[in-house]
């Protein structure tokens, strides 16, 4: 599966951003703590999503797309839950798998799964995951490849995080919830996913306050039911979509977003010269022109998210001078920087940095996506780029952005799969 691309075409016109990837993963683990169906609006049709549901019907749920409201619901009714064993294959494609450790302890007393898949982008260890259940009683044994933990009912305790791991954060959080006693999550992530689940855990009646802060407190419950949720919209996939029109002096106006979650991402826009309206629920985005240099470091929440890094490589690729992108969360994520040297890119790393020297225009080449951000930057470049550009390895973009070259093409661009 590839994308074929002509480049230097405006982008015009509106679109509307999906659900979150990053949102919609844990909280469909989630349900596996509850004892009546849960309804999802704004799930996003994703690879990733597709995988979930088929490890969430290993488990003994049914999991269904259902109409509501004039559109596509994901439906998860986790009732039948008895199996206590992810299948090897379903976790080798997708890390986000590991989310389900959690709430399968927390809810059956016992859980078995191998070491999770995703993207090579770097050691991403799950040890801050493994340290927080056992912080709340959990036994855990490693062999052979496989994680083993059981718990015949978790304690509520302070579990304090050496790095804020989202991962870690939220597998802690799926498993208090139904622990005996409170728990502290202290030095914990803030991103707005940890909001999202912490809403929708509280709407099946648990009892969660602090998302979003450094310490997250939850009083454990006896049950949780089902509920009703909205999927917040995916801040990446908006911070793409602007970043896009920067590069190729288009016009937008992107709906379903919530701007405030992109605060950093929005400010280096604006240095490169990128004419921003907020509004509520909606950004206008205009380019002019080649975006100027711009410097950027990624950072945990609320600092500049490095799954935006490689996309803002390619604006600086072709900015009006010489970009320094710093990346200190993963450290093989700079993949993108050999692709985008075929297509004319100046780029020299050192380390963790990458010094990038722009230039007037990207050539169209024959380009492979190996994971999922580096591709979404790969397709940009090929808009950007004077003639045809070819993106291999589609499926990594087929993770985390839902009908990302129809979206597109309904903006002007001339991008088809094939």
């Amino acid at each position: 599966m590839r994308y074929v691309i002509q480049g230097r075409r405006r982008l015009e016109g509106q679109v509307r951003v999906s659900g979150a990837k990053n949102a919609v993963l844990p909280v469909m683990a989630a349900t596996v703590l509850a004892r009546r169906p849960c309804l999802l609006q704004d799930a996003p049709d994703l690879r990733d999503v597709a995988v979930m549901s088929e490890i969430l019907r290993g488990l003994g749920a049914r999991v269904r797309w259902v109409e509501y409201g004039g559109r596509r619901a994901l439906e998860v009714d986790p009732s039948a839950i008895s199996v206590t064993e992810v299948p090897d294959q379903l976790m080798q494609q997708m890390r986000s798998s590991i989310f389900l450790m959690g709430p399968i302890l927390g809810r059956l007393g016992r859980v078995r799964i191998s070491h999770p898949g995703g993207c090579a982008i770097g050691p991403r260890p799950i040890d801050l995951h493994l340290r927080g259940l056992e912080a709340l009683g959990a036994t855990i044994r490693e062999r052979y490849g496989y994680i083993h933990a059981e718990a015949n009912r978790l304690r509520g305790r302070e579990v304090h995080l050496d790095f804020p791991s989202v991962g870690a954060t939220e597998n802690v959080m799926m498993a208090a919830v139904l622990a005996d006693g409170v728990t502290i999550i202290r030095n914990a992530a803030k991103e707005p996913e940890i909001i999202d689940l912490q809403n929708f855990l509280n709407g099946m009646g648990a009892r969660v306050k602090g998302a979003g802060l450094d310490a997250i407190r939850i009083e454990g419950v006896e049950h949780l039911e089902g509920a009703e949720h909205a999927v917040s919209p995916d801040r990446i996939e908006t911070g793409t979509f602007m970043a896009t029109a920067a590069l190729v002096g288009g016009e937008i106006r992107i709906d379903n977003c919530i701007p405030e979650h992109l605060d950093a991402v929005i400010a280096k826009l604006r240095e490169c010269g990128v004419t921003i309206r907020e509004e509520v629920g909606r950004l206008q985005v205009t380019g002019s022109g080649r975006p100027l240099p711009v410097d950027v470091k990624t950072l945990p929440y609320p600092g500049f998210p490095t799954d935006m890094q490689p996309q803002f490589m390619v604006l600086a690729c072709c900015a009006r001078g010489t970009s320094v992108i710093t990346e200190t969360i993963f450290e093989n994520r700079f993949k993108h920087v050999e692709e985008l040297c075929r297509m004319g890119a100046q780029i020299k790393t050192e380390g963790r940095s990458a010094i990038v020297r722009g230039v007037e225009c990207l050539s169209g080449a024959a380009v492979e996506a190996t994971d999922l951000r580096n591709g979404a930057a790969l397709v940009m470049a090929g808009l950007a780029a004077e003639g045809t550009t070819v993106v291999s390895g589609v499926t990594h973009i087929d993770r985390g952005y839902e009908k990302l070259e129809l979206k597109l093409a309904q903006l002007g661009a001339d991008i088809r799969r094939e």
